[in-house]
């Protein structure tokens, strides 16, 4: 059972994606900030982590690299409003192995997600 963590300051969308991996038989965390994030990181090693880049106190991007610094075998695919061409090409350079944006289309954000936990 693959573990998935996600990191979104948003209650509703950490509820809804969580609902829909656990379904498909993934243990989930969620994680409403980075500093939280990186807790449930170093305790439960998830396989996977979809990260929201633009949060409160911590950012994606920080926690991205922190996550990363402490086991870089777990796959980070961020998530963002935003298309914005730097923050993606700095999320990449830290070490982050895809990226979506919202609004998530569940059918995209699984295939991207099996096929970075397959990669």
């Amino acid at each position: 059972m693959h573990k998935l963590l996600v990191v979104d300051d948003e209650n509703d969308i950490c509820d809804f994606v969580k609902t829909f991996f656990k379904d498909r038989g993934f243990h989930v965390f969620t994680a409403l900030n980075g500093e939280e994030a990186l807790s449930i990181a170093k305790r439960e090693r998830p396989d996977l982590v979809l990260l929201d880049i633009k949060m409160k106190g911590m950012d994606g991007l920080a926690a991205l690299k922190h996550i990363r610094e402490l086991d870089r075998s777990i796959k980070i695919i961020m998530v963002t409003a935003l298309e914005d061409q730097d923050k993606m090409r700095e999320a990449y350079k830290l070490g982050a192995c895809d990226y979506i944006t919202k609004p998530l289309i569940l059918d995209y954000l699984e295939e991207t997600v099996l096929k970075n936990l397959k990669g």
